[in-house]
């Protein structure tokens, strides 16, 4: 992978209102890097991403990391959660559920997306290419 052209990174308190702040933050840098055609799919995906994170990789007084990259025409989000156990799978979750749908989110917007171990924790991660939603 390419060295990243522009990156930030913030670190947020596992709490609801974490959620909002990262997803305009990542909407906010879509926009100040020249992509405001990806500015709407990034906050989605960093809401999806972080919600799961705080959902079930986070604990208290542990951080989670929201990194948001541009390299090349790649606009790359990755959430980073304490739990390294509770790796992210997809679900079919059923019409009365109000969970369980997050990840088909991720992959039906994300023209990439996966996740990656760490020594402590993991890392599920999402792309969007520069030419606007795939």
């Amino acid at each position: 992978m390419d060295e990243p052209t522009r990156c930030d990174v913030r670190n947020y308190p596992p709490r609801q209102d974490s959620v909002p702040a990262a997803r305009r933050r990542a909407a906010w840098l879509a926009v100040a890097w020249g992509l405001p055609q990806l500015a709407s799919d990034a906050a989605l995906l960093t809401s999806e991403l972080t919600t799961n994170a705080l959902l079930h990789g986070s604990l208290r007084d542990r951080y989670l990391r929201v990194e948001v990259q541009l390299t090349g025409a790649v606009l790359r989000i990755a959430v980073t959660d304490p739990k390294g156990e509770r790796r992210p799978e997809p679900r079919a979750a059923a019409d009365d559920e109000q969970y369980g749908r997050g990840l088909q989110i991720v992959g039906a917007v994300a023209e990439r997306w996966g996740d990656s171990a760490r020594v402590i924790g993991k890392t599920v991660w999402a792309e969007l290419g520069a030419g606007g939603p795939h």
